[in-house]
């Protein structure tokens, strides 16, 4: 069963009341949103969105077996079509954003979905399992240049020239198309090497599942069009579980925020993006002592969360 990483501080920064109006960007197993909607009651209302169907499925019985209150639309779609599959369900003015960020535990311990790099399995990594581009396809065609760019760009990965030119030496034997396959040439390729308990094709992994199912575009699009949903006194908290993913929202987060400057003649004038918002938190939250023994996957996570203010 999937737990919910910083549930009750994101709760807290959502701050959901009687009647809200909810979307959930990233459903997975509806952890997150069922705690919403409890306070949400009745008369509120969730439109939860993820990639992959098998999620849908699982969440739409969490939510019946958990009796959640309120009207639950749930449809399969990326988080960086928010703004278009909100407005198509009905949900124009919204009081609380979630996105949840990285894969889940139900796909990396699935090693039919090819995300784990400890399980063999097929080299697939896509979120939506049924269409696009899978990792093998993408370590097939890239060039040792492309692939190394990816890996340092995706997986700020130090050694990326020298793992993708033994990728290149592989695959002209045969194609990758098993995670254990590319595990292995990785840690070949930077002499098996651990940091700090991280498995040396961690990065790598990262990368491609970044860029198969282009979650860097999906993320910056989710962040804009989640800040135009939000009525004001709105909230959207984001969590993330890498240094990249985590950059994005921070400084979208702030350019949003941003200032007022004194004028020289006199008063002042805000300098930043619309919508305007306010930072609920000075920082980013990460796991209590007692969460991060409980939950090793809660290690990285990061929780940032704004609200937004009438201009």
């Amino acid at each position: 069963m999937h737990i919910p990483v910083l549930l009750e501080e994101t709760v807290a920064a959502l701050a959901p009341q009687l009647g809200c109006v909810c979307i959930d960007g990233t459903l997975g197993q509806a952890g997150h949103a069922s705690a919403v909607m409890r306070l949400a009651g009745p008369t509120g209302r969730l439109l939860g969105i993820d990639r992959d169907g098998e999620a849908l499925a699982r969440a739409a019985a969490n939510l019946r077996r958990e009796a959640i209150p309120g009207t639950h639309t749930l449809v399969q779609g990326a988080h960086g079509d928010l703004e278009a599959l909100a407005r198509a369900n009905g949900f124009e003015a919204v009081d609380a954003i979630l996105l949840d960020l990285g894969v889940s535990s139900d796909q990396l311990d699935t090693p039919e979905r090819g995300f784990s790099f400890r399980h063999d399995g097929p080299l697939d990594m896509r979120m939506r399992n049924d269409a696009g581009e899978t990792a093998a396809d993408l370590v097939a065609r890239l060039s040792v240049a492309e692939m190394t760019a990816l890996f340092r760009d995706l997986g700020e990965e130090r050694r990326a020239a020298a793992i993708a030119r033994a990728i290149d030496r592989e695959r002209r034997a045969a194609p990758f198309t098993r995670t254990l396959a590319l595990a292995e040439c990785v840690a070949r390729a930077v002499g098996g090497a651990h940091t700090k308990g991280r498995h040396p094709a961690t990065r790598v992994f990262q990368a491609l599942r970044m860029a198969v199912n282009d979650e860097m575009g999906d993320l910056r699009r989710a962040l804009e069009a989640g800040l135009r949903l939000l009525r004001p006194g709105g909230r959207m908290a984001v969590i993330t579980f890498e240094s990249l993913t985590d950059r994005v929202v921070k400084q979208t987060f702030r350019a949003h925020c941003g200032r007022d400057e004194a004028l020289p003649q006199g008063g002042s004038e805000w300098r930043g993006e619309r919508p305007r918002t306010e930072a609920i938190f000075r920082k980013a939250v990460v796991g209590r002592p007692e969460e991060l023994e409980a939950n090793p996957r809660a290690r990285s996570a990061k929780l940032r969360a704004v609200r937004r203010i009438e201009e």
